[in-house]
């Protein structure tokens, strides 16, 4: 990845929605070229996915939750993970270092909603235990980072 792929990873982490003239514009390339450059970006999985980024609470979801699991010591890790993906009530799954084997960040619409949530990942074969917080309000996230500079 040159310094060109770097500010087009940049641009639509910023804006998904800028047009191929445009990102050619602040690049300075021409829009072909862009086109083929994100193209070779989105093939060799620099660029996974475009979405919308969405208010949670104006679609339901007004309370956040990250829930600790600790895996019980026979399980099988990929069980597991098979478990908590059939589960849309979970947004992220992050593999931890330490006392608990994951981390999940679960949105739904209300308390009860995240009681039954609790209740079926305590019953999951192979987790131990669950530790969870519940976030008060979100001050920032999914905030894009500047592209890292990598060695020649």
């Amino acid at each position: 990845m040159d310094a060109i792929d770097r500010s087009l990873v940049d641009l639509l982490r910023s804006n998904a929605r800028l047009s191929y003239a445009e990102l050619a514009r602040q690049v300075g390339l021409s829009a072909p070229a862009v086109h083929e450059r994100v193209g070779k970006l989105e093939s060799g999985g620099v660029i996974r996915a475009y979405r919308a980024d969405v208010e949670p609470e104006a679609v339901g979801l007004g309370v956040t939750a990250l829930i600790g699991i600790v895996e019980d010591s026979g399980a099988d890790t990929d069980d597991v993970l098979e478990a908590f993906r059939a589960i849309p009530e979970i947004e992220s799954c992050y593999f931890m270092a330490g006392v608990e084997s994951f981390l999940l960040k679960a949105r739904v619409s209300t308390i009860a909603e995240l009681e039954r949530l609790i209740v079926r990942l305590n019953r999951t074969p192979g987790v131990a235990s669950t530790r969870t917080g519940i976030a008060l309000s979100t001050k920032w996230e999914n905030r894009p980072q500047p592209v890292a500079q990598t060695s020649p």
